[in-house]
């Protein structure tokens, strides 16, 4: 789910997948595979191993097993935890979240937790009649969110600390003239999971490997700074703050 580009992933894949067979998997794919349709390609049932959202974990991923959870080597995370920034444009004058009301937000899509799920329940509390901003727009991907502030198109957004990290080291002009007025409450990161029908000793060697990445150098152009087991409950933090924003009337941004 993270990397600036596909070619940003690939050697961290590469390296894994090296570790996985040293472990005694046989059956590795070569090629790392980019589904277009993330919701389907998560409930597959030969699902080896992916990287999903918190949101949608606990929405419509009962059935997957967790094989653990990176941390990452970013302001904004705390352990496994991790939050979003509120990003608007560096010569906007308004300074405090309660000053976008009626604005315009972009978000990434309705099953984020860092873009929409979080920004979500810190709006709750300013929202009248179940509304706060004039206008939401589904921009398909944090990045192309700030690309929709520097452009005017919309006013402010919620950005994964991590991707925002990522782009700023890989991309240091694409975040110039955007600037910080916040942050999102923190939830548990980003689950690594395997399909519910993943054999306990095939979850064994992908925890292995998966946690012997930490100290690989392909690791260090994707920020990992760790790896742990998080418990399924811990994720309930995400279903309270969709909770929290129900119950105060917001069910949209």
């Amino acid at each position: 789910m993270y990397g600036v580009s596909h070619q940003q992933v690939e050697p961290f894949w590469q390296a894994l997948r090296d570790k996985l067979r040293q472990l005694g998997m046989v059956e590795v794919p070569q090629e790392l595979s980019w589904p277009q349709d993330l919701p389907q390609h998560w409930q597959r049932p030969d699902l080896l191993l992916s990287q999903t959202c918190g949101y949608p974990l606990v929405t419509v991923l009962p059935q997957v097993q967790l094989v653990g959870t990176y941390h990452y080597r970013v302001e904004g995370c705390s352990g496994a935890n991790y939050s979003s920034w509120l990003v608007v444009r560096e010569d906007e004058p308004a300074e405090r979240l309660d000053d976008f009301r009626e604005r315009v937000v972009a978000y990434n899509s309705r099953d984020s937790q860092s873009g929409y799920n979080s920004l979500r329940a810190l709006i709750a509390p300013l929202a009248r009649e179940g509304r706060f901003f004039r206008q939401a727009i589904a921009s398909g991907g944090h990045y192309r969110s700030l690309e929709m502030i520097l452009e005017g198109l919309a006013d402010i957004a919620a950005i994964d600390c991590i991707s925002f990290a990522l782009l700023k080291r890989a991309r240091p002009q694409a975040v110039a003239g955007l600037k910080i007025i916040g942050r999102t409450a923190a939830v548990p990161g980003l689950p690594l999971i395997s399909a519910a029908g993943t054999p306990d000793s095939q979850l064994a060697i992908l925890r292995a490997a998966a946690s012997a990445m930490v100290n690989h150098p392909a690791s260090e152009s994707l920020l990992i700074g760790d790896f742990s087991l998080v418990p399924r409950t811990a994720y309930q933090r995400v279903a309270e703050l969709e909770r929290q924003a129900a119950n105060a009337g917001v069910t949209a941004l």
